[in-house]
């Protein structure tokens, strides 16, 4: 199998109990014509060795990169600019504990292909984590975080070409070009969602929504953290004394 001009990027550090989900979940796709790469982020566990094994029987052609600085912004930019390196023009990212549904990857082809510079896609949460209360609680609290981003002063001002709008980076598709042109993902740990997102608002108002691109998003930070710690984490309050990576 060859290389294609979408790819999808999937940072990882120590996934090795939950990637298999998130590699099958890709190989559901209803568009299978791209090409994947998995960035270990200095995984200790086998997190690579599963990756490498999914390689031999999927649908896509795989590969597996390793970003020795630490951080989520490091290892998804790093993957992003090796990607377009290969000859990537769109670029699909989701996590290693999320399950994008069947059409996630043919929405976002769909929207970058009809002149989208980047698609922000819809999260909800796992069913296999949490039961409806949890789930409830994990769709409020994105509802809350989306409505204090509008309304906070930083994310606002003359020099945004597009309103605020909550941006997951575990579902999220951009083109090449705009990538390159807004100066790319942050190289930091957690959170960079934001803080890229206002980098493409600074770009171009080229941002779309879709409905369609769904990603079911790890609730394990409610887990980890409690009620209250993880409406601050999502309120962009930080995590306190706690590690900002939970497992």
């Amino acid at each position: 199998m060859t290389a294609t001009d979408l790819w999808v990027i999937v940072p990882a550090f120590n996934e090795a109990a939950r990637i298999s989900a998130t590699l099958y979940a890709l190989a559901a796709q209803t568009d299978r014509d791209f090409t994947l790469l998995v960035v270990d982020n200095g995984s200790t566990d086998t997190t690579a060795d599963t990756v490498r094994a999914f390689a031999g029987c999927a649908p896509f052609p795989v590969h597996v990169l390793t970003e020795t600085e630490k951080g989520v912004g490091c290892a998804v930019d790093t993957g992003f600019r090796h990607a377009i390196a290969a000859g990537a023009t769109f670029l699909v990212r989701t996590d290693a504990d999320c399950l994008p549904r069947p059409g996630w990857v043919a929405a976002a082809r769909a929207e970058l292909t009809a002149g989208a510079g980047m698609v922000c896609g819809k999260i909800t949460a796992r069913h296999d984590e949490h039961g409806p209360a949890g789930r409830a609680f994990f769709a409020a609290l994105v509802a809350l975080a989306a409505a204090f981003g509008r309304l906070r002063p930083a994310h606002r001002g003359d020099g945004y070409l597009a309103p605020y709008r909550m941006h997951a980076g575990n579902n999220m598709a951009i083109t090449a070009g705009l990538y390159q042109a807004c100066g790319g993902m942050p190289r930091r740990p957690s959170p960079t969602d934001r803080m890229f997102l206002n980098r493409v608002r600074g770009t171009t108002a080229a941002i779309t929504h879709s409905r369609h691109m769904i990603v079911e998003n790890s609730t394990r930070r409610l887990r980890a953290y409690g009620v209250v710690r993880t409406a601050k984490w999502y309120l962009d309050q930080g995590s306190g004394p706690l590690t900002p990576d939970p497992r």
